[in-house]
């Protein structure tokens, strides 16, 4: 997801966590046990990047990281809880500061959604020659 030319695991998918970004990521994540065992949260995370890096609905995810329901849940649990930015601090220190990152705003919009079929009215204002 993040980088692999650090330690050289080139062979994981895009979206997958290396072993060095699991590593800086692991200990900054809400570990309380609740009744019922936890699902891995390497698997989760990996879902939670799949999800993020393919813009699939969360139903979509496939069962090797587990439940849909799990991965979307700890995503809004954690993004409540400010883990996400924690990691973000995390893995940009661990790469010293060397992370590329993707947002909507760069994102280019399909060609129908591009064209408004409004019109757009420009207002000239000009102050007038002093004389």
């Amino acid at each position: 997801m993040i980088q692999a030319s650090q330690v050289g695991e080139l062979d994981q998918a895009g979206y997958e966590l290396t072993d060095f970004e699991w590593g800086v990521i692991a200990p900054l994540l809400p570990n309380k046990p609740r009744g019922v065992p936890r699902v891995d949260d390497r698997r989760v995370l990996n879902g939670i990047f799949w999800v993020l890096r393919t813009g699939a609905p969360w139903r979509a995810l496939p069962k090797e990281f587990g439940p849909p329901t799990t991965c979307y849940n700890r995503f809004v649990r954690w993004r409540k809880a400010g883990v996400w930015d924690r990691v973000m601090a995390a893995v940009s220190q661990a790469f010293d500061g060397d992370v590329q990152m993707i947002d909507s705003t760069s994102v280019r919009v399909h060609q129908h959604a591009a064209n408004s079929k409004k019109a757009t009215r420009i207002a000239v204002w000009a102050a007038p020659a002093a004389g």
